[in-house]
């Protein structure tokens, strides 16, 4: 029996092939997560030691949650310097420092920081090119920094730092050990100490750590204990060893996420690859009932056929599971690769190499999809009796009632795990509901598949091919709709996501054309160090001044501690224009200016806290003692600040920044906005990262990162849609071999190789837009409900992007072309005779 099988297996190379490709693929997905995620790690881990390969021990102010930490001061040097054991003891600067290109941009990274600090020609920089900075008004600058804008020593640089837009000239160019522009892709800038102090901590004579060296003989452990007992409890003293293992740390628990993302879109592609194993295992017991029919009449038992199939299906898992694994470590080299690159990361990889986790996954997943996948039609095959089969009386289709009362009940277990899972913000809930409905939504495909590709096929059958094409996607709704539901899984996903950031877009439109009534929105577009990008006050003022504007302010933010709880707070310029523009109603109070001791809250916070007006919220700003402040008004529900704070303008003196975040402004009646933006615009010209929007622009900015999630979640879901359009091909193909004397036949009696063609392409086409078709509803409803549960979000209206689900339509029409041209041109090529014989 065992020799029987693998000769069948080998006899049909093609079918082998077609067999296992959908498995690598999803194999080759798993085991490349696994690959980029440890080449990276191992990276980031090498770059970290590099980095603090200077230092033996770190002095920095201790960090307290919810406060900025006090910078620390030339005493605290002196008295690292008295420890016996210490070589040396050097004050480090650092702070934001974000150049400006020659173009009037600021020059952005994907992820790696921009810095400045204090030259002091102890650490690992070396100059390349020139002289280090010396006067206020040099800097030197990373090799890096360098290439990316266009900078050589002698030219000018802007920066912007705590203060505004400053120019320097350029001395000097630095580089790493081994002649490297970076560590990890970041963009630096050195100055001399005092302007470093004064621009990037703002104040004199401060620094925000200490480097310290071991004299000879003294251990790093050593030193560190004795400069923490020196200077007591209020810094953070630690070997550069366990620096570089805490920002190791840090960055691959970030990418455990990116793996976790990888895997779950593994997970996909292979739960849509256990659709298409499972549809070519039946098409193949199809095409074996009479070879087992007969190994069954010479003596073998019920048990020896299912093995026979599950052995066939362990050779494709093995060899699928292997060649998977092979291009999964070259896609994960090569992703890796492009991850080092792209963005000027700049980040050395280290080698690329195969962790056990990916090969166990690999041949774990690989095989036990397979087999699972071939055990409903290994059973099936032995059910069927010898001499029934061997006359080709195979059992007939079987009624359809028990799949779908089936299919029934596990689509509405998945709805109520989904629903449970919306209610309770429950992850494993959402995933395992969205997974279960998906496989009640398969069970109950084949109910729908023959009216539905009836009424799809009538579009394509004004000839006699496209009506066989029809009549043929129809014959077997079983085979039609697994190949159809493998479509689905993927098609429905990417619609379900496209819903929910429609509505989102929708609800931002809404709100900004219902409750944002400002005519001006000045912001940022960066990030600095986690917050916002910022203006000077008296910028702000200058706006109000400007002709043409009715009123304007503005706020700081900052994040504060209440409690053990993290809030966001904003101090406000003008209340009563936050009132007026933000369409604010009051709840409890009056909206009114607030005392330097007042707050204003939302309702919603309010009812959770059970504060009322004249309650008193005790806060630790980033700065200072807690402070604490009565309730002065609390504004009724609205999705405008929902959840921030709002504190007094004094307030903004303990933020980490006083300045200006957020700005806003109402043009006079009769006004042209643009005119005024004009006009508003120039304030900013030392500040390249604010900009001036009227209100469709800035919905059009905060929305617009929707399209890039849409985008990556499409890249990464065609994985899934290849693997279903693989099904496509690899059922036609097997249905071309099933049907050979039938194809034989039809071109006996005068049908074309065109007509031929034709009527596979629209067998083919039927079944692409059937399960398109079932995607898009499916998605839609998977869509529409995350919205309603995502409704005291901010999500409040549901928007059906349409055009993008037409799209979705006549790609899937495509990919029916597409997948039909393989198996087209073999039936074509039949030897008619040939054909006619086939057994």
């Amino acid at each position: 029996m065992f020799k029987a099988t693998i000769k069948s297996l080998l006899s049909r190379k093609l079918r082998l092939v077609l067999s296992a490709l959908a498995v690598v693929l999803g194999v080759m997905f798993v085991s490349g997560s696994f690959v980029l995620t440890d080449t990276l790690q191992r990276s980031f881990t090498d770059l970290f030691s590099s980095a603090f390969a200077g230092v033996d021990v770190s002095v920095s102010p201790k960090q307290e949650k919810g406060k900025q930490p006090e910078p620390l001061t030339p005493q605290a040097i002196a008295d690292v310097k008295s420890v016996p054991g210490v070589a040396s003891a050097v004050g480090d600067v650092q702070g934001s420092a974000r150049p400006i290109g020659k173009d009037g941009k600021v020059i952005t990274t994907s992820g790696s920081p921009r810095f400045g600090f204090n030259w002091t020609g102890t650490g690992q920089e070396k100059i390349r090119d020139g002289r280090a900075p010396q006067a206020e008004n040099e800097v030197a600058v990373g090799g890096f920094l360098a290439t990316t804008g266009g900078f050589r020593v002698g030219d000018d640089i802007a920066l912007l730092t705590l203060e505004p837009k400053k120019t320097f000239k350029i001395t000097g160019v630095y580089e790493y050990a081994g002649g490297r522009d970076s560590l990890g892709g970041e963009l630096s800038v050195a100055f001399t100490e005092p302007v470093a102090q004064q621009l990037l901590l703002g104040k004199k004579d401060v620094f925000s750590g200490i480097t310290v060296t071991a004299a000879q003989g003294t251990s790093d452990d050593a030193l560190r204990d004795a400069v923490a007992a020196e200077l007591g409890s209020g810094y953070d003293v630690k070997t550069g060893a366990v620096l570089a293992k805490e920002q190791a740390d840090q960055i691959n628990e970030g990418l455990k996420f990116f793996n976790y993302v990888l895997l779950g879109f593994a997970g996909i592609a292979l739960f849509v690859g256990i659709f298409i194993i499972l549809n070519t295992f039946s098409i193949i017991v199809a095409q074996r009932t009479r070879e087992l029919a007969l190994l069954r009449s010479m003596g073998a038992s019920r048990g020896q056929v299912i093995g026979s199939v599950v052995l066939e299906a362990l050779v494709i898992g093995l060899i699928a599971s292997v060649v998977g694994l092979a291009a999964g470590v070259g896609i994960g080299a090569l992703l890796a690769k492009i991850f080092s690159s792209v963005g000027g990361t700049s980040l050395q990889l280290a080698g690329i190499g195969v962790p056990m986790s990916a090969v166990i996954s690999s041949f774990a997943v690989g095989m036990i999809v397979t087999v699972v996948a071939s055990v409903m039609p290994a059973l099936r095959a032995s059910r069927i009796a010898p001499v029934a089969a061997m006359r080709e009386a195979a059992t007939p289709d079987r009624p359809l009632t028990k799949i779908t009362i089936t299919g029934a009940l596990v689509a509405a277990a998945g709805g109520t795990s989904l629903a449970f899972g919306f209610t309770q913000a429950s992850l494993p809930l959402i995933f395992g509901g969205i997974l279960v409905a998906f496989v009640g939504v398969a069970l109950l495909t084949p109910i729908l598949s023959k009216p539905m590709v009836s009424l799809i096929g009538r579009l394509l059958s004004w000839s006699m091919p496209g009506l066989l094409g029809r009549r043929n996607s129809a014959r077997n709704p079983r085979r039609t709709a697994i190949t159809a539901a493998a479509l689905m899984v993927g098609i429905s996903l990417i619609t379900g996501v496209s819903v929910v950031l429609t509505s989102a877009t929708k609800s931002i439109e809404k709100l900004a054309s219902g409750q944002l009534q400002t005519d001006l929105i000045i912001s940022g577009e960066g990030q600095v160090e986690g917050q916002p990008a910022t203006f000077r006050r008296d910028v702000l003022a200058k706006v109000e001044k400007t002709d043409g504007v009715r009123s304007a302010f503005g706020w700081s933010q900052d994040g504060v501690l209440q409690g053990e709880d993290q809030r966001f707070a904003v101090a406000v310029t003008d209340v009563t224009a936050l009132e007026e523009m933000f369409a604010l109603k009051p709840k409890s109070g009056d909206i009114a200016p607030l005392r330097d001791d007042q707050i204003g809250l939302p309702e919603d916070l309010a009812t959770e806290k059970n504060w009322v007006v004249g309650s008193t919220v005790t806060l630790q700003l980033a700065k200072g003692e807690p402070r604490t402040y009565t309730v002065a008004f609390i504004w009724a529900k609205s999705q405008v600040l929902q959840g921030a704070l709002v504190l007094p303008e004094s307030a903004a003196g303990e933020f980490r920044s006083d300045q200006i975040s957020q700005a806003f402004a109402r043009v006079q009646p009769g006004t042209s906005v643009a005119d005024v933006q004009k006009r508003v615009e120039p304030l900013f010209a030392d500040n390249p990262e604010i900009t001036v929007q009227d209100r469709s622009g800035f919905v059009k900015q905060t929305t617009s990162q929707f399209d890039t999630v849409l985008l990556m979640i499409q890249i990464l879901l065609a994985l899934a849609i290849l693997i279903a359009v693989l099904g496509v091909i690899n059922t036609l193909a097997l249905s071309v071999i099933e049907r050979t004397r039938e194809l034989g036949l039809l071109r006996a009696i005068g049908m074309r190789r065109a007509q031929v063609m034709r009527m596979i392409t629209v067998e083919s086409v039927v079944i692409s837009v059937f399960g398109a078709v079932l995607g898009l509803a499916v998605g839609l409803a998977l869509g529409a409900g995350t919205v309603q549960a995502l409704k005291d979000q901010g999500i409040s209206e549901i928007g059906i992007p349409w055009m993008t689900m037409v799209q979705y339509l006549v790609v899937a029409a495509f990919v029916g072309v597409v997948a039909a041209i393989l198996p087209a041109i073999r039936a074509a090529r039949l030897n008619v005779l040939d054909a006619i014989a086939y057994e």
